[in-house]
């Protein structure tokens, strides 16, 4: 069984995807714990309506990122993880911490990377006038939203778009890729080796797998 953490700091709708997929599918894995930085998040009530064993490691106030992410891990690894989850976990990891947990440290970001890497991609993307935008999974790397790419899936941007409507279309992708990859996780399918996700024991290109459209 796999066991994952997922980190969050808000609403943890992706978590909320995660656990309802894994529990409709019968998925072979479990969510062991959630970890949130701000101890308002609302996806802590999520777990804690799940049974899941939840923990606050608040980041307020913590002298530094590598103080922060030492206190993290050892957070985390109580819970012995085959895989650690970023479901809206705002903050920029330290390459130690990323270090630790390589090979099983994922993260979605709002946009189809590597474009708009970093905040405020539904925005961007509106202002520079794109008729396509998405959302990505993708191995954590210590360069920021640089790691390899898992899944992808794009939606169209219409011409009424507001970053506001436009980031709905995109989490509703969300919910459906994140999962999609956690399960090809428990079945053994996917796994990063030199900086390269291989799926199925086949190196997955930007260009084919790797932009995969739903």
């Amino acid at each position: 069984m796999l066991r994952i953490v997922v980190l969050i700091s808000g609403n943890g709708s992706n978590l909320q995807a995660i656990i309802d997929d894994i529990h409709d599918d019968e998925v072979d894995a479990r969510v062991v714990a959630v970890i949130s930085n701000k101890p308002q998040a609302y996806g802590l009530q999520r777990a804690k309506q799940a049974a899941i064993p939840t923990l606050i490691v608040e980041s307020a106030g913590v002298s530094s990122r590598e103080d922060y992410d030492r206190q993290l891990q050892q957070a985390i690894n109580q819970f012995q993880p085959d895989l650690v989850v970023l479901a809206g976990f705002m903050r920029i990891l330290s390459d130690a911490f990323v270090n630790h947990f390589h090979g099983r440290l994922i993260n979605i970001h709002p946009s189809l990377l590597p474009k708009y890497q970093g905040l405020n991609t539904h925005q961007r993307v509106l202002d520079a006038g794109d008729t396509h935008h998405g959302a990505s999974v993708h191995f954590v790397t210590p360069e920021l939203d640089a790691g390899p790419l898992i899944l992808q899936a794009e939606v169209a941007i219409h011409s009424d778009d507001t970053a506001t409507t436009l980031a709905q279309r995109v989490h509703t992708q969300e919910h459906i890729i994140y999962p999609l990859v956690i399960k090809w996780f428990a079945e053994g399918r996917i796994k990063m080796t030199d900086n390269k996700t291989y799926k199925d024991g086949k190196e997955l290109s930007h260009d084919a797998a790797m932009l995969h459209l739903i």
